[in-house]
């Protein structure tokens, strides 16, 4: 039996803003070079382990994004399998009501658990076959969705975290399945959008799931015979466990100024025999750079604006993102005014300028203005509320429980 090509990726988040800047152009560059990839690797199918969209009601523009790009691969390469599973992100609704149509194209889209039965749901719908370049199913894909706490069994407090446990147990449900399904040479393939025990987040732009990430899921919930567990949530791009086949392939862009230090990519695996023999990893090119510059004093820091590098041939949305963070022994409302001025006429775009006061014995919250309640993080302003009223901080369980209440009305807007 030949080899069989499989490419990762996951957490595209189209329809994304940077501080109010739409990323469109840079999703369709990438999106673009990602179906160069497929064609120049011979890739046999894609799965895209979550968080297609970065919110539940996409704009029009991602939605066009996403559709063009999946009747682009369809019609360059017919017999790519391409399988599609929600995030904690995406409208698992919104994203199953074409399936009907995706399906015939050759597209599974599972963005929820199948219908309950008396003996708990039927992980058939789950197992995608997914074929090799000679027509013949080379491996089956258990397509496992972002589980939300409704999804979850009740398990005793006895048994262990009931969220935990609860996912160990759909999981297991859901991989035995696929494997009674696999025949001797077919690989098992898994997904799952999930937080990992271990996993390095990107606190900027990752959504706490499962409780605020208080219930990271341990890597024994996949079978150590999975040939490969194709992962999204987490951004960066990094291996579970110490397993090198369980694997977030991270986002192919960066969703946040502090996920410019790493690189973006895509997992391209091969398989032979039912086993993995074979894992490179693409890095996606940054069509726009982040340039952030932190400097103790305004003055150095504006210095270091005016021997700014930049391209003034550059079309306007390739221009770099700049974020720039000084220190100031008390406010200098001009500030603003000194940065934009060093920069007006130049091809960048100015996303963020932070102050650090010194030296004043004031704290920025008292001595500078109001900050803007979009710019927080919503456990931030939890955090803050918390402290106005009580001593300290809220606790573990606390902001367990805020969260998970937070995720419930982040998931029905």
């Amino acid at each position: 039996m030949p080899s069989f090509r499989l490419l990762h990726t996951a957490d595209w988040h189209l329809g994304q803003t940077l501080h109010g800047i739409p990323r469109d152009a840079e999703h369709e560059r990438f999106l673009d070079w990602l179906l160069e990839r497929i064609g120049e690797h011979r890739v046999d199918a894609l799965v895209i382990a979550g968080d297609v969209f970065d919110g539940q009601n996409p704009p029009i523009p991602a939605l066009a994004l996403f559709y063009r790009f999946l009747a682009r691969a369809k019609t360059l390469h017919p017999r790519l399998d391409i399988v599609v599973v929600a995030g904690n992100h995406d409208s698992a609704s919104r994203l199953e009501a074409p399936s009907p149509l995706m399906t015939e194209m050759g597209v599974r889209v599972v963005g929820t658990l199948p219908a309950s039965t008396a003996g708990g749901f039927d992980p058939a719908p789950l197992v995608v076959p997914l074929h090799g370049a000679d027509g013949r199913i080379a491996a089956r894909c258990v397509a496992m969705p972002y589980l939300r706490p409704s999804d979850l069994p009740t398990v005793e407090e006895d048994d262990g975290d009931p969220l935990i446990e609860g996912v160990r147990r759909l999981y297991r449900h859901a991989w035995s399945g696929g494997r009674d399904r696999c025949r001797p040479g077919e690989a098992l393939i898994l997904t799952g959008h999930c937080y990992m025990h271990g996993g390095a987040l990107s606190e900027l732009s990752e959504r706490k799931i499962l409780g605020g990430n208080l219930h990271a899921l341990p890597v024994d919930i996949f079978p150590e015979d999975a040939a490969y567990v194709a992962l999204g949530h987490l951004h960066r791009a990094q291996a579970v466990g110490g397993r090198d086949s369980v694997r977030y392939s991270g986002s192919p862009i960066p969703l946040a100024l502090d996920e410019d230090s790493y690189a973006h990519q895509v997992v391209l695996t091969e398989f032979a025999e039912g086993r993995l023999v074979g894992r490179d990893t693409l890095r996606v090119p940054r069509h726009v750079v982040i340039h952030r510059i932190a400097e103790a004093s305004p003055d150095a820091a504006l210095e270091r604006l005016k021997r700014l590098d930049l391209d003034q041939s550059l079309p306007r949305d390739t221009w770099p993102f700049l974020e720039v963070t000084v220190s100031l022994p008390e406010p200098r409302p001009s500030l603003r005014d000194e940065v934009e001025a060093v920069l007006s006429g130049r091809p960048v775009r100015l996303l963020k300028l932070g102050v650090r006061l010194t030296g004043s014995g004031e704290t920025l919250a008292d001595s500078a203005p109001p900050a803007d309640l979009a710019s927080l993080d919503p456990e931030e302003v939890f955090r803050r509320l918390y402290r106005r009223n009580h001593e300290g901080d809220p606790g573990p369980e606390l902001l367990a429980a805020f969260n998970e209440l937070l995720t419930g009305v982040q998931e029905t807007m």
